[in-house]
């Protein structure tokens, strides 16, 4: 079966003048324009291409990667709004649509969005969203306290960061947990710190507890090489001065420097932290 919107490993059947056609197992055929063929190949041999509809709307084969596929989020820019909707740069010639009914607020074109592409049932064509809340889901929670998950930013309130935890849900990372600079459309591994009775799920960008220490320990040993072998922070360093100079919170740092004391890779002074000489 021929599926839009994903890569599949299809077979070289035969060359014609428009281009290579594919099949796969159960006789199904598609083009693959000149353009897209690689330098080398034989009848025979198998592609990994990507299905979408031409300007013609019909099944078309690319090894072009585009930058979202099907059931996925992607942050795409909007490159132009017609009468009929807006389009979408997501990295192939022919731009993906998003309907008038499909946009979260009016887009604009030059503008960035935070898209989820689905395969309508009735035109069966591929459309973007930027409702993303319509393709999310907390009812049922796969993710558990301490998991490491995927996340994408998908906008910033008040409260702290909302996104979309591993594709599937809805997620929140307070502002008192950021410790970074990060904006809509970042994507990034993060860690559950809560699941709550609701089912929200609160996000922290840095393990908690032990498992923090390590990673963070070698963070602070390559920021201290780096900078020659001292950094002038210490653990009564204002917090807002830890976080500014190395991204974390004071409890994460004096996590981190404890562990390189204890580790005797690092003195503490009055005046900062020292490397010491492996020498």
């Amino acid at each position: 079966m021929l599926a839009l919107g994903e890569f599949q490993e299809l077979t070289i059947l035969r060359e014609t003048d428009p281009g290579l056609f594919l099949g796969d197992t159960e006789e199904n055929e598609v083009l693959l324009p000149h353009r897209y063929k690689p330098d080398n190949y034989a009848i025979g041999d198998s592609l990994n291409v990507f299905l979408y509809l031409d300007n013609e709307e019909r099944p078309i084969a690319t090894t072009d990667e585009p930058f979202i596929t099907l059931h996925t989020f992607a942050y795409l820019r909007c490159s132009e709004v017609t009468k009929y909707g807006a389009f979408m740069d997501w990295g192939l010639v022919k731009e993906l649509f998003v309907p008038f009914k499909e946009q979260a607020r009016p887009m604009k074109k030059g503008n960035w969005y935070v898209v989820y592409l689905y395969l309508d049932d009735k035109t069966e064509r591929l459309v973007g969203s930027s409702k993303s809340n319509k393709f999310l889901s907390n009812e049922t929670v796969t993710v558990s306290k301490y998991d490491e998950v995927d996340i994408m930013v998908t906008h910033i309130t008040e409260k702290g960061a909302n996104a979309i935890v591993n594709g599937k849900h809805k997620g929140l990372i307070y502002l008192e947990n950021i410790f970074e600079d990060i904006r809509t459309g970042d994507t990034m591994k993060a860690f559950v710190k809560k699941v709550r009775e609701d089912n929200k799920i609160d996000i922290i960008l840095q393990a908690e507890g032990y498992k923090s220490i390590e990673p963070n320990a070698n963070y602070v040993l390559e920021e201290l090489k780096a900078a020659g072998g001292f950094i002038p922070l210490h653990d009564k360093s204002d917090p807002e001065t830890i976080k500014n100079e190395l991204g974390l919170s004071k409890k994460s740092f004096k996590k981190a420097i404890g562990s390189l004391y204890k580790d005797k890779q690092i003195t503490i002074k009055e005046d900062g932290i020292e490397l010491i000489s492996s020498d």
